[in-house]
């Protein structure tokens, strides 16, 4: 059969339109509303400049929609293939995973589907020309996995409103909302439109989306979270599983009283199996429907098969124990995916945007857009507190982004103002902030110690070195297990074996006799493979969830397999080995100064400072009683802090900036200086009236506590142990001599893309 012609079980029962390059010539879609003129709409959450913007060249899509007849043709500006993201529910198993991707590929326009069990999330790349992406998730839904999005709703507006006024009946207006770019779902009930609404980071499709939603809603609409109270598709599984527990012992105790007639069990057992396994019938009839044969449809059987048997405490017992079991999977593995989120997904969703770009849009500035947030910035509404910030997903190369001291950088770019300091630990194991300057490259995902910096965006959102290799970590964690493959296999071949072999094997038993049919339904009761469905992901879910109790993370269920074969342990130094913070070694201080007097200004100075060494300074001010004294007027310079102690400037930070700022240097701090550098250990110096006073030495690799007897124990067990870092190559090696291992076996230097390549390699070659 053609796959273009095959049937799917859709949620809105419209028929698939063709391509477009196929369909005639169509009248305007809303014949009785009035036209309304093409919309400007403003950059979404921009501040607005002050200075009148230069005039720019209007954008494609605005010069396509003056000219059409209708908004539909105005889709025709944003034709091809474009990516569409977002979380699922239900997706508590790569075998889950499996069955819906191979259901959505088989859709109209799809290019490419990946669902990820790990993540609960799914990726569609989409010809819109071809196919709906609302249909997409329709197929998903009755599989189990329904958008977990926000709903938004339509202020002001009621079903029956909007349909009146653009000339459709309540169907047709579900169906045209539907059609709308970046829609997943639409409720048309309690009297509001609700739906909900992907964030589109193509720019042109996100502003053909917003002309055919205000062609629809209207110019003025607006679009705010809903605040129906109902309960999810997994809450209502929940509740009816436990629902089952009275009931079954309802039914038994209804059939142990011979004077109440059996059809009162039968009618609640009826009620029960419908109530909780409402979902699982669906499911399996949309698997059947998609040739994806589930464990669903052979639990389906099980329990019509318990009722044809009058067995109505069975039937109760299996739609239950599915529902129980289908909420502890789920649970499992959202803690497990929560565990596994890593030190790398901190990529801030918002940026303070400076000075943005001359825009078309800024005339109708007033006007308000129905654009919707990601659902991670939309979730909590908008922040009161940080109107001044604008959605990653808005930025675009050569915007300025200013970020201050403790920030994350939202963006990779240049930057073009400021000096400051970033802790570049997360990409590259480094322990210490790097200083960054004017000219240098920061990159998203890093913490701005010391600041602030003004950068000009190169990159934003997925198409930064910290997204891809988050998509590289997430890409490793979904690759299945072998075990888990082979059970899979099997599953796909058990299914439909026993759906098909059970009525053979009684038919050449007891022939076309009622027995016949007796035995077909007991093989299928006895058969449904649930236990070998589960036996892969849902030990593997637990492992996981408790393994980060402990501190554990585990890529994946691949990684607890192998650990009994383990011969080789690949370990980062920074973070992993050691604590990632500096250790105070010593406090040298001149002829005429003492400690105490020298470590309170030190305190002082850094007791705003979110710098490594500020801690070190302040824990041992703390362990020794001492009172931070009272510096003001402090600021961060190129390599330190500054600030002033009754009238006298001091100033803290390293050498070669005191230097700069002729701070004079006498011969003990010096040499207490050079001590730390041949050492391997950093250092600050602290200056009072132009003459430097204390020299403050810290280690930076103080193995965490446990490491020596890791390490032990790894090679009780023949385990090689190299360590790989983002660190100097001798500091590394001094590291792993402490440790007692080789200097062959640590390597330096390494970026997290050459682990990730140095870990292929050294597995390959095992």
């Amino acid at each position: 059969m053609d796959e273009e012609h095959e049937d799917f079980l859709v949620l809105d029962d419209d028929d698939e339109e063709t391509s477009v390059s196929e369909k005639p010539e169509e009248p305007p879609v809303f014949p009785s509303m009035p036209k309304i003129p093409p919309l400007k709409l403003p950059d979404f959450m921009r501040p607005k400049s002050k200075e009148k913007p230069s005039p720019k060249p209007e954008p494609a899509i605005e010069a396509v929609a003056e000219s059409a007849g209708d908004v539909l043709d105005a889709d025709l500006a944003a034709d091809g293939v474009h990516e569409f993201e977002w979380d699922i529910r239900g997706m508590d198993c790569p075998d889950c995973a499996m069955k819906a991707t191979r259901a959505v590929q088989r859709l109209p326009g799809i290019e490419e589907c990946r669902v990820s069990a790990t993540d609960g999330r799914v990726r569609i790349n989409l010809d819109i020309s071809k196919g709906k992406i609302s249909r997409a998730s329709s197929v998903l839904e009755n599989l189990g996995h329904s958008p977990d999005i926000e709903w938004l709703a339509v202020v002001g507006q009621t079903p029956r409103e909007v349909a009146a006024r653009i000339g459709v009946d309540r169907r047709a207006l579900r169906t045209t909302l539907m059609d709308v770019p970046g829609v997943l779902n639409v409720r048309l009930d309690d009297g509001k439109v609700e739906m909900q609404r992907l964030w589109l980071d193509d720019p042109i499709l996100r502003e053909v989306s917003e002309l055919r939603m205000r062609k629809i809603l209207g110019p003025e609409s607006k679009l705010v979270p809903s605040k129906s109270a109902r309960l999810r598709p997994d809450q209502i599984r929940l509740l009816g599983a436990a629902m089952t527990v009275p009931l079954i012992g309802g039914v038994i105790a209804i059939e142990q009283i011979h004077d109440i007639p059996n059809t009162l069990a039968a009618g609640v057992a009826f009620f029960g199996v419908i109530f909780a396994g409402y979902q699982m019938f669906q499911e399996a009839f949309a698997s059947i429907q998609n040739r994806i044969l589930g464990f669903q449809v052979l639990t389906s059987l099980a329990v019509i098969g318990a009722m044809y048997l009058h067995e109505w405490a069975e039937a109760l017992m299996v739609v239950g124990l599915v529902g129980f079991a289908s909420n502890l999977e789920d649970r499992a593995l959202i803690k497990a995916r929560e565990s596994m989120q890593g030190g790398l997904d901190r990529l801030p969703r918002r940026a303070r945007l400076l000075e943005p770009r001359p825009s078309e849009h800024e005339p109708h500035s007033h006007s308000r857009s129905l654009t919707v947030l990601p659902s991670s910035v939309a979730a909590g509404g908008v922040n009161d507190h940080c109107e001044d910030l604008t959605p990653v997903e808005a930025l675009e190369p050569g915007d300025l982004v200013e970020v201050r001291s403790g920030e994350v950088v939202p963006v990779d770019g240049i930057i073009i103002e400021g000096v400051g300091s970033i802790d570049r630990a997360p990409l590259t194991g480094e322990p210490l902030p790097i200083p960054v300057k004017v000219g240098d490259l920061a990159e998203a995902g890093l913490t701005l110690v010391r600041g602030p910096l003004v950068i000009r965006a190169q990159a934003s959102g997925d198409d930064t070195r910290l997204s891809s290799l988050i998509d590289l970590v997430r890409r490793y964690r979904d690759q299945p297990t072998r075990t888990q493959s082979a059970i899979e296999r099997f599953t796909a071949v058990w299914v439909p074996l026993v759906m098909l072999g059970a009525p053979a094997i009684a038919f050449l038993a007891y022939g076309a006799t009622a027995d016949a049919i007796l035995v077909t339904l007991l093989l299928w009761v006895v058969s449904c493979p649930c236990s070998l469905l589960l036996a892969a992901p849902v030990p593997h879910a637990a492992a996981l969830s408790s393994a980060s109790a402990s501190g554990l993370v585990a890529r994946g269920g691949d990684v607890l397999e192998a650990a009994a074969g383990v011969n080789l342990a690949l370990l980062d130094k920074t973070g992993t080995l050691t604590s990632g913070r500096p250790r105070m070694t010593g406090l040298t201080v001149s002829e005429h100064e003492n400690e105490y007097r020298a470590l309170q200004i030190a305190a002082g100075l850094e007791q705003r400072s979110n710098h490594p060494y500020a801690k070190s300074i302040l824990d041992l001010a703390e362990q020794r009683s001492l009172k931070a004294s009272n510096v003001t007027d402090i600021t961060d310079g190129d390599a330190g802090v500054r600030g002033k102690l009754r009238g006298q400037e001091v100033l803290l930070g390293r050498a070669d900036w005191l230097l700069e700022n002729d701070v004079s240097i006498p011969l003990d701090i010096d040499s207490a200086l050079t001590k730390s550098r041949k050492a391997g250990y950093g250092a600050s110096v602290l200056a009072i009236d132009g003459k430097a006073v204390a020299a403050f030495g810290f280690a930076h690799d103080d193995a965490r506590e446990g490491v020596e007897e890791l390490i032990a124990a790894l090679r009780e067990h023949d385990v090689t142990v190299e360590i790989l870092s983002g660190d100097e190559q001798a500091s590394v090696e001094a590291f792993g001599q402490r440790l007692g291992i080789d200097s062959a076996a640590c390597r330096g230097g390494v970026d997290p893309e050459g682990k990730a390549q140095w870990v292929s390699e050294r597995s390959k070659a095992r």
